[in-house]
C-alpha cells in the first residue's frame, strides 16, 4: 500500500506539549479540516519544527480523522482538527534535519530564480508533499536517529512564537517581521553624491560605507520630509541610520501611525519600509528591495491587499534596475494575480538609478514636488499580452 506523506508544523512549545501529552494526537485548526480529511492511516507526518527550520521526527496515522475541542494537549489553542499517530522517529533540536541540508534532494529548492521560495512551502500545515521529496526527507531522518549529529541552533530561533492576529476580512493570520536573513547588498562603486535642496554644499553619502537598502531608505524618507510630508518608517528600521544620519532625526518623522484598521492590518503597514503621510491620509507606501530574494515586500504587500481590498494606497516596489524584469515576473505570478484586485494593478515598479536621477534633477525644487510626480517616475506591473 502506498502512503502520502504530509508535512506538520510544530513550534518548539507545541512539540514539548505533543510529547508531554503522549505523543499520540497531532491537531490541527478548523480552517485546515478539508485537509485533514484527505489524510488516512499509515499516512506519514513530516515534522517540522519551525523557527530553527529543521526536520524533528515522523508520525505515522493510525486513524481516520476527527474533530474534538478541548485545551487537552495544547495550551493556546485546542487544534480540534486531529489524527492519532504513533512516533516513528523523535529527534531533538540539536540532531534534527536543517531543512536546507536537503537542497539537493527536494523540489522546493528547485527554483534557481527564487533562492528564498521554498519557505513559502513549510508555512502551512497540513501539507501533501511528493512522495519523492517524502523519500527523501525519511530516509535523512533515519540517517540522523542511527547516526545523530549535534548542530548548534540560535535558541531565541528555537522559541519564537509567532503571534496570530485578527483579520476583520481573513480571520485569523501572522504578520511576520522582516526577513532578517536575506544578505543585503554593498553600495555600488558607480553611485554618485545626490544633493538635495536645502543641502547644496553637501552630499548624503559616500561610496560604499553603507547597503543599497539603507540608501534607498534614506533617500525615500528625505524625500519626503523635503517634500513636506510627515514620514513612516519600519517599526524595526527607527534606530537606523545612513553614513551616520539617523532616521529618528528627521523632524516629520513619527512615532506613531493614525490608523483605523485591524490589529493585523496595522501590524502590517507598520512594517512597510518606507510611508508618506498627510494627516491621517497614507499618500504612498514604498517596498525596498535590493536583497537576493523579493518576497518579503511582495508579500507584505499581498497580505495588505487580501485583508483590505477597498484600500486605496498608492503601492511602488522600489528595485535595482537589473531586476526590473525579475519584479515584474514575481509581481504577475497565478498566487499575487488571484487577489481581487491583482497586486500588479496596485503596485508600480520603481528602479534605483530612476529614483536618483529624480532627485538630483530635481534638487532645486523638491519642495514644490506632488505626490503624482511618482506616476512618471514609475511603471505600471501590468504585464501587455504579446
Amino acid at each position: 500500500m502506498s502512503r502520502n506523506y504530509w508535512l506538520d508544523l510544530f513550534t518548539w512549545a507545541t512539540w514539548n506539549e505533543f510529547q508531554k501529552a503522549g505523543s499520540s494526537v497531532s491537531g490541527f485548526r478548523l480552517s485546515r479540516w478539508s485537509t485533514v480529511q484527505k489524510i488516512a492511516e499509515g499516512d506519514y507526518m513530516l515534522c517540522y519544527l519551525s523557527g530553527v527550520s529543521r526536520f524533528i521526527g515522523i508520525l505515522e496515522v493510525i486513524s481516520s480523522p476527527y474533530k474534538e475541542n478541548a485545551r487537552d494537549i495544547w495550551k493556546d489553542d485546542d487544534f480540534p482538527c486531529r489524527l492519532k499517530v504513533k512516533p516513528v522517529i523523535a529527534l531533538t533540536p540539536e540532531t534534527a534535519v536543517p531543512v536546507t541540508y536537503l537542497r539537493d534532494q527536494l523540489s522546493i529548492f528547485q527554483n534557481p530564480n527564487s533562492p528564498h521560495a521554498w519557505s513559502i512551502h513549510v508555512r502551512q500545515s497540513p501539507a501533501l508533499w511528493t512522495a519523492k521529496d517524502g523519500e527523501a526527507i525519511v530516509r535523512a531522518l533515519m540517517e540522523a536517529k542511527d547516526n545523530p549529529v549535534k548542530r548548534p541552533f540560535d535558541a531565541k530561533k528555537l522559541n519564537y512564537k509567532p503571534v496570530f492576529m485578527r483579520s476583520r476580512r481573513v480571520g485569523p493570520v501572522t504578520v511576520p517581521e522582516s526577513n532578517i536573513e536575506e544578505p543585503e547588498t554593498s553600495l555600488p562603486e558607480q553611485v554618485k553624491p545626490i544633493k538635495f535642496a536645502q543641502e547644496p554644499e553637501s552630499v548624503l553619502f559616500e561610496e560604499k560605507k553603507s547597503t543599497e537598502h539603507n540608501e534607498i531608505q534614506w533617500l525615500l524618507l528625505k524625500l519626503g520630509c523635503d517634500m513636506g510630508f510627515d514620514l513612516w518608517v519600519a517599526r524595526n528600521d527607527k534606530g537606523k541610520d545612513f553614513m551616520g544620519k539617523k532616521y529618528s532625526d528627521l523632524s516629520r518623522l513619527k512615532n506613531s501611525l493614525p490608523l483605523q484598521f485591524d490589529d493585523a492590518t496595522n501590524r502590517t503597514i507598520e512594517l512597510i519600509d518606507v510611508l508618506w503621510l498627510r494627516g491621517n491620509a497614507i499618500l504612498a507606501a514604498f517596498e525596498i528591495e535590493s536583497t537576493t530574494s523579493i518576497y518579503s515586500g511582495l508579500l507584505r504587500m499581498s497580505d495588505l491587499i487580501a485583508m483590505q481590498p477597498n484600500l486605496n494606497i498608492p503601492l511602488y516596489l522600489v528595485a535595482p534596475d537589473d531586476r526590473r524584469e525579475k519584479v515584474m515576473m514575481e509581481v504577475n505570478r497565478p498566487t499575487f494575480a488571484r487577489l481581487k484586485p491583482p497586486l500588479s494593478e496596485m503596485c508600480r515598479f520603481i528602479s534605483f538609478s530612476g529614483l536618483r536621477e529624480q532627485i538630483n534633477q530635481a534638487a532645486a525644487y523638491i519642495r514644490f514636488l506632488k505626490p503624482e510626480f511618482l506616476e512618471e517616475l514609475s511603471e505600471t506591473c501590468v504585464l501587455e499580452e504579446a
